[in-house]
């Protein structure tokens, strides 16, 4: 058996607050997991990778960016590992080394462009998501599809009455929201 990298190991931990050591492999976490069957790295796998230090490879994998979040994964384990905390701490470390596909760059940049909006109005608001998300993505990749195809998917919501053009006020408690951020230390 290859010997961890502590570093990256104990990195994983004190961000997932979770101890992996605990985890036997027993793959429940895997066999709960409703993406679990066609993820290219499950859950399962994860954990190992974290044991034995083999994170930058994972941080890789597209399977950190397409995980529900749904905790299954860490209701199911015997040990009580939370597992889909170590699944966030492979996304930060994903984020932190800039080591993701172009795919999942387009997920990250999405998850950003969310956390702008509801920084500045305490709210979600499509249209100015939308913009904000469409703008920085389209000058970083230059994805002319992207553009094409969300345009598309505006005009057949607007149709139907899923989007809004008027945009709301925002939260009345700013500061609260501002707090928020600043004690989760996000960075967009």
């Amino acid at each position: 058996m290859e010997k961890p990298n502590q570093d990256w190991t104990a990195r994983v931990e004190e961000l997932a607050h979770t101890r992996l050591s605990e985890c036997y492999q027993c793959g429940k976490c895997t066999a709960g997991c409703p993406r679990g069957m066609i993820m290219d790295v499950p859950p399962a796998r994860m954990m190992r990778a974290a044991q034995v230090g083999d994170i930058l490879e994972t941080a890789r994998a597209d399977s950190i960016w397409r995980c529900l979040s749904c905790l299954t994964c860490s209701a199911r384990c015997p040990k009580s590992v939370n597992v889909s905390s170590v699944v966030d701490a492979f996304r930060q470390i994903s984020i932190e080394t800039n080591s993701m596909s172009p795919e999942s760059a387009k997920i990250v940049e999405f998850q950003k462009a969310f956390l702008r909006n509801v920084r500045r109005n305490g709210r979600t608001n499509e249209v100015e998501m939308a913009t904000d998300f469409e703008v920085r993505y389209f000058f970083r990749r230059f994805d002319v599809m992207n553009v094409i195809n969300t345009g598309l998917l505006g005009t057949k919501m607007l149709k139907r009455g899923k989007m809004n053009f008027a945009i709301g006020s925002p939260v009345k408690d700013k500061d609260l929201v501002k707090r928020i951020f600043s004690k989760c230390d996000v960075k967009l």
